[in-house]
């Protein structure tokens, strides 16, 4: 793969470390070391709400979670619409074409305390009333980040499930690379929604199906990842760094982690799969890893037996990875210079009757450079073949070697979120990218010109986990009346942790 990235002035350990806090969401302007010019070039002190639009800007309605307060509907005026009550800490939401809010929300939890913690599914009426309350939650298991509807009704949703350091040395995971907590790997479920708070689990994936590592001859799965890159590498990516208390600190403020973490804790979540997405004709899950810097493609096609193992399914190898692709590094077939992705989030697949349709796209959070890392949105052409499968090299890094489009700000550094945020492809053939970090979202054509401006100003700390925009003939909003709502919700003023 050709060098894409400019390396920064951190090199080394020094790098590795600074991009897994990242990744994690642990790192902020004020703790980065003098030589990353960690400044994000988007001023502490804004104006709140509605900042540009235009006639250029596609029509529908923008939906996100204000955190703390609500989940918010926008016109392109920047006038909430309509609003759901947050109830708990969430972050991904999701609107039905009934009308109803999906969304993620937390439960406590005594052993996985790391960002994006979740726990619970809820899924509301458009007047606010719980009509579905799904906890999934325990020492063993528990929901994160990000759920993707299905077109059966089911939901797929990401999770961490609990390995000690015993069960991670059989799996041949070195004795300095563990944890004395362990490590939480993904899984994947489906769940059918049997209301109003049940659930059946129909199909699922574990990550610890799928290892390969060279390190431990006398392991069963031992090999050579180069030769494997279909399987996860145990041993693959950076030892795990001592975390800044004071960004812990920060991130229990703005209600990212949970306020009883301890540094401890968040060592053990070395995978922090924090996207999901569904491809319906391909019958295909998405999934992006910040830490390690990779997106992974599986199939769904299986049924759980057959995800467990290496055959078997619409495309014949079971619940093996179908392609991967950000950091040949991780898999034997490159060097830290041809890494991509850094602290990547909200892969997907841009939807059938848009423009790029097929393509993926992801907001890429920490590019290194010279002047400090800043943010990008990427898509690529995935190397598919007419069947759906993809062309894998049998050697070197997997393909694209560069995306067919992207965005970056003219200067840079007035675009970049260092946790969070996504972006989305829209009819008109706009993005819609959200900034996370600072709550900013906004919509540029495919020159790269700003036609619609938004910065959050509801919740207390202003971060936004991401955005979508919809339609104005969305089934959704069918016989609603979508005006604005009077009087208009009240601006709130940041938190000092901002």
């Amino acid at each position: 793969m050709k060098k894409m990235i400019h390396a920064s002035g951190l090199t080394g350990l020094a790098f590795r470390a600074f991009m897994f806090l990242a990744a994690a969401g642990l790192y902020s302007n004020a703790a980065a070391p003098a030589d990353a010019n960690a400044a994000s070039g988007e001023p502490e002190e804004v104006v709140r709400g509605l900042r540009l639009a235009s006639d250029e800007a596609a029509p529908g309605y923008v939906l996100y979670n204000s955190r703390e307060r609500m989940n918010v509907l926008l016109d392109r005026a920047g006038k909430v619409v309509h609003s759901w009550p947050v109830g708990g800490t969430s972050t991904s939401v999701y609107l039905l074409e009934n009308g109803n809010l999906l969304r993620c929300a937390r439960e406590t939890n005594s052993v996985f305390k790391a960002g994006g913690a979740g726990g619970r599914l809820q899924e509301l009426s458009w007047d606010g009333d719980i009509l579905w309350d799904w906890v999934f939650a325990s020492e063993r298991h528990l929901l994160h980040h990000d759920i993707q509807p299905l077109p059966n009704g089911n939901i797929l949703a990401v999770a961490w499930e609990s390995k000690s350091a015993r069960e991670c040395g059989y799996a041949g995971r070195r004795a300095e690379l563990t944890p004395e907590a362990g490590l939480w790997p993904t899984m994947i479920i489906e769940v059918e929604p049997i209301r109003p708070n049940g659930g059946r689990i129909v199909w699922e994936w574990h990550m610890w199906d799928h290892l390969i590592q060279d390190s431990d001859p006398t392991k069963p799965n031992y090999g050579k990842p180069s030769e494997h890159p279909e399987l996860f590498d145990i041993n693959g990516g950076a030892k795990v760094p001592d975390l800044d208390p004071k960004e812990l600190a920060r991130l229990k403020a703005l209600g990212y982690v949970p306020d009883d973490a301890k540094q401890k804790d968040i060592r053990s979540d070395f995978i922090h799969t924090n996207a999901i997405d569904y491809n319906a004709d391909l019958d295909q899950i998405a999934m992006s890893s910040p830490v390690l810097g990779e997106i992974w493609i599986i199939d769904h096609s299986t049924n759980s037996e057959e995800a467990a193992g290496h055959s078997g399914g619409r495309y014949g190898k079971g619940g093996d990875l179908l392609y991967r692709w950000g950091n040949p590094r991780i898999y034997a077939r490159g060097t830290e210079e041809d890494q991509v992705l850094f602290g990547q989030h909200d892969i997907r697949w841009i939807e059938k009757g848009l423009p790029g349709a097929g393509h993926w796209m992801l907001f890429n959070n920490n590019v290194p450079g010279a002047d400090g890392p800043h943010s990008a949105i990427l898509e690529l052409v995935p190397p598919m073949r007419a069947d759906g499968s993809y062309a894998v090299p049998s050697q070197g890094a997997f393909g694209p070697e560069k995306p067919v489009w992207s965005y970056e700000a003219p200067d840079k550094k007035s675009f970049h979120s260092n946790f969070i945020s996504g972006a989305s492809r829209l009819p008109n053939g706009n993005t819609l990218i959200c900034s996370g970090r600072k709550g900013r979202i906004f919509e540029v054509t495919r020159e790269g010109k700003i036609v619609w401006e938004f910065w959050e100003p509801f919740g207390g700390t202003h971060n936004v986990f991401r955005a979508t925009k919809y339609p104005p003939d969305h089934p959704a909003f069918a016989g609603r009346d979508l005006k604005p709502i009077d009087p208009q919700p009240e601006f709130a003023k940041p938190k000092p942790s901002e």
